[in-house]
């Protein structure tokens, strides 16, 4: 007997038009594959890596400067889940961290390269999401210069954020506390998921097309960062020295991609709702929502006011 693979999807296909609530969904994992979304956060989740050392040299020589002479902080924070870090963890723990400004210049050179990185590909991503022609994006100037704006604003509210995550995560502190921790990590992850969408989506995209979006990432984002400061506590900080250091490059990784593409769904799912971009279909069955999304698409290759790009599709007579 023949089996027939592509059944639950043909029959997925005849069920979406009439149910919503499965048609937005699937239209977003397509639209996802459409725009090759996963390399986009794979680029995402490298520079966000990259510039996590260079935040990290910073942050461990101001570290120094504000625990030297102060055994109330140095307790606190090597108790947090900053102390079961490899390597820092134990020099917390020994009291064996010294600053430098040089250390802080080096850190900052590399945080501004690498994190202009990032506000870049995700500028590319969600200009790639919703079929902005390359025409109407912004210049290079420009976009270094909205870079820069974004690294210092969301990189300070993603630092604030993921700490309290942790800290929930580490178990510091009573439930109230933690409780608090999570309820003020989720709102600060709500106006980083906003100000990230606004600041690097083009201005053509009304900022009301953003706000589903910004509760899915940023509620999920919060999953994502408990999720990294269990993995921390539990799985990092029982680890040898050598396999901490693996178990936390690993760990982050696989991390920063997860949230990569966390972003990089919220903003289709943006897009799909706003342009109405569903039902679509998971086989060759076009639709008029899969006419718009590959229309736009093609659009995108846009380079100059003066060039024109239309899109015919041949339809099989009935």
């Amino acid at each position: 007997m023949r089996v027939d693979l592509l059944r639950p999807l043909r029959a997925f296909d005849r069920v979406q038009p009439d149910r919503p609530a499965l048609a937005v969904p699937a239209a977003v994992i397509k639209k996802f594959s459409d725009d090759q979304a996963s390399n986009l956060a794979a680029l995402i989740a490298y520079y966000a890596f990259l510039s996590l050392f260079p935040l990290l040299l910073v942050f461990v020589t101001v570290l120094a400067y504000v625990l030297h002479g102060d055994p109330s902080a140095e307790r606190a924070v090597s108790q947090s889940v900053l102390g079961r870090f490899p390597v820092i963890g134990a020099d917390l723990r020994t009291r064996q961290l010294h600053g430098h400004v040089l250390a802080v210049a080096i850190g900052v050179v590399g945080l501004l390269w690498a994190g202009l990185g990032v506000t870049q590909a995700a500028e590319n991503a969600f200009n790639k999401v919703w079929a902005i022609p390359y025409a109407d994006r912004p210049n290079f100037l420009r976009a270094r210069l909205r870079g820069l704006a974004v690294v210092g604003t969301i990189g300070i509210l993603f630092v604030v954020s993921s700490a309290l995550a942790g800290l929930v995560a580490g178990g510091l502190g009573g439930v109230a506390a933690q409780a608090a921790g999570v309820v003020l990590s989720l709102a600060l992850n709500m106006v980083m998921f906003g100000a990230a969408f606004r600041l690097l989506t083009a201005s053509s995209v009304p900022t009301r097309c953003l706000w589903v979006g910004v509760v899915i990432g940023g509620s999920v984002w919060e999953v994502v960062q408990l999720l990294g400061g269990y993995y921390v506590d539990h799985v990092v900080a029982k680890a040898t020295g050598t396999y901490g250091v693996f178990a936390l490059v690993i760990g982050l990784l696989a991390w920063l991609h997860l949230g990569a593409q966390t972003t990089l769904y919220a903003a289709e799912a943006n897009a799909v709702l706003a342009r109405r971009l569903w039902p679509r279909s998971l086989l060759a069955v076009v639709r008029p929502a899969d006419e718009r999304a590959r229309t736009a698409l093609a659009q995108i290759e846009q380079r100059s006011p003066d060039q024109e790009i239309t899109v015919r599709f041949r339809h099989p007579s009935s």
